[in-house]
């Protein structure tokens, strides 16, 4: 491997700051039914205030529009917003809302992880504390149902937001990862080349494969969850948010 100077490191979100899912038990300890069986709830109740509908009819309509999400964010990375999605569900049910009780669906659901949070990686923050100033740092996440605008103020909740420079959501840039053009816009904003960015990550696929294809780096993050590498190499791996500084400091001349 070359060794190159960083002109920028980033991140990703979800099992790389943030534990994925470590906000369930804290909705289960406050009497609350999991994210996915409350979405459902949510709109099927303000969907039973304008007509009646079966309950099984919503879970059915709002299951298929989860996978054809799926499919679209895995093999056209794109991600739909909250609006769009329950938009697919009502026309799959030939039904419609008023604009106020829509908005407040769009917007239950979206801030399901605002009002019980995941827990940050640990020593996820002393690690961007420690980095801050000598590099500069952004974010890149995919948005499944937190957008953009939330995942902003999930990070300032947690002390992270004054950390980075920079953010690529993918609601808001019109693509997921891997697409090049996240990693585009980052080397564009800060006028460097895109070889010069480093990004960490704890998916192979989306956070070494995505780098990869556009000449950046990718360090494999493995301090929440440990996934197959499926043929991807990355160009190091730290497994303990402590050494991230050595880390990186090795990717440099």
């Amino acid at each position: 491997m070359q060794k190159r100077p960083i002109g920028v490191v980033t991140f990703d979100l979800w099992d790389c700051l943030f534990c994925d899912e470590t906000d369930e038990p804290k909705r289960a300890a406050a009497g609350l039914p999991s994210k996915p069986i409350a979405r459902r709830q949510l709109l099927y109740e303000h969907l039973v205030q304008q007509a009646p509908i079966e309950r099984i009819q919503v879970d059915t309509a709002f299951d298929v529009a989860d996978a054809a999400f799926r499919k679209v964010w895995h093999e056209h990375y794109i991600t739909w917003s909250v609006s769009e999605r329950i938009q697919v569900i009502l026309d799959a049910l030939k039904r419609s809302l008023p604009p106020a009780s829509f908005s407040e669906v769009v917007s239950g659901i979206e801030n399901m992880e605002l009002e019980y949070s995941p827990n940050p990686a640990p020593g996820g923050v002393e690690a961007l504390a420690a980095l801050h100033g000598k590099y500069k740092l952004a974010v890149i996440s995919d948005t499944v149902y937190s957008p953009g605008k939330n995942l902003r103020k999930l990070l300032e909740k947690f002390g992270m937001l004054p950390y980075f420079d920079y953010f690529v959501f993918s609601d808001e840039a019109g693509h997921s990862k891997p697409h090049p053009s996240l990693f585009e816009m980052v080397a564009n904003h800060f006028s460097v080349d895109i070889r010069d960015i480093v990004h960490i990550g704890d998916r192979p696929h989306n956070d070494i494969g995505g780098p990869h294809a556009v000449g950046a780096r990718g360090v494999l993050l493995t301090v929440v969850k440990k996934r197959p590498l499926d043929h991807h190499i990355p160009d190091a791996i730290c497994d303990d948010y402590a050494t991230l500084a050595s880390v990186l400091a090795s990717l440099e001349p």
